[in-house]
């Protein structure tokens, strides 16, 4: 599905409104080839098995968006782990001393920076990035470099790895998320019980067929509508819906304007 999690809001809605009106057309083909009085027959127990039928694809439908609202929520909360953890890395680095400190703040930026201009571009494609690993090493070794005097400095070296323990987990976390939320079963398993629940509907009698076809519309609209939302959030770092970049960028801006 990463050829429709990448596409723009404007090709997920004109897909909704294709698939609407193909819905649309299944049960005016019906009826030209069925007769009413035959379709009738299977109204009571095709309602039957239509409301199992809806009851169950309803429930997996409802539980793949929750789950994958869930995750881009959790995405979010990475970015803002990782962003708070380099203030606190920056914050901190002035107790180090010169020329200790100027270096450690200085590879921290360059680590922000990097994730910016470079990682972020390939979480769009589901990768990382090599240069910012090598970015996340250099400031791992200012810190490593680093010898306590006393049990005060020992005490910072400690915070320091804490905060980059953390940062180092925002960002794998970030990047498991890029992969996509959504198995291959279950987009199998979505995309294969929408067309069943609605192809389902093409087999009712109703007087009017028009009316028929209108809530065979509404059926299709509401169930292409709630997958739409997790192919637009299922990768959070790209496509329709994305987590914004604000969190970085913001610490990277503060970085640069307070010495």
């Amino acid at each position: 599905m990463s050829l429709l999690t990448t596409r723009p809001v404007w090709v997920l809605i004109v897909l909704l409104v294709l698939f609407t009106l193909l819905a649309m057309v299944g049960p005016l083909l019906i009826r030209r080839r069925v007769a009413l009085e035959r379709l009738r027959t299977n109204n009571e127990v095709a309602g039957f098995k239509f409301a199992v039928i809806g009851v169950l694809y309803a429930v997996l439908l409802a539980f793949v968006v929750i789950i994958a609202w869930e995750r881009f929520h959790d995405a979010e909360k990475a970015l803002a782990v990782e962003a708070a953890a380099a203030a606190t890395i920056y914050g901190l680095s002035p107790a180090l001393g010169e020329p200790g400190a100027t270096e450690l703040r200085t590879r921290v930026a360059a680590y922000l920076e990097s994730v910016l201009d470079v990682e972020w571009a390939a979480m769009g494609a589901g990768r990382w990035s090599p240069d910012t690993t090598r970015a996340l090493r250099k400031v791992y070794e200012s810190v490593v470099r680093y010898r306590p005097g006393d049990m005060r400095d020992a005490d910072l070296q400690q915070e320091l790895f804490h905060e980059l323990d953390r940062l180092t987990e925002g960002r794998r976390e970030r990047l498991v998320m890029s992969e996509g939320t959504v198995p291959g079963v279950i987009w199998f398993v979505l995309l294969l019980g929408a067309g069943l629940t609605i192809s389902f509907t093409f087999f009712f009698g109703t007087e009017n067929v028009i009316t028929q076809s209108l809530m065979t519309g509404v059926l299709a609209a509401l169930i292409f509508s709630a997958i739409l939302v997790v192919i637009a959030i299922d990768r959070p770092f790209t496509g329709a819906v994305v987590v914004s970049q604000d969190a970085i960028r913001t610490v990277l801006e503060d970085m640069q304007t307070v010495p």
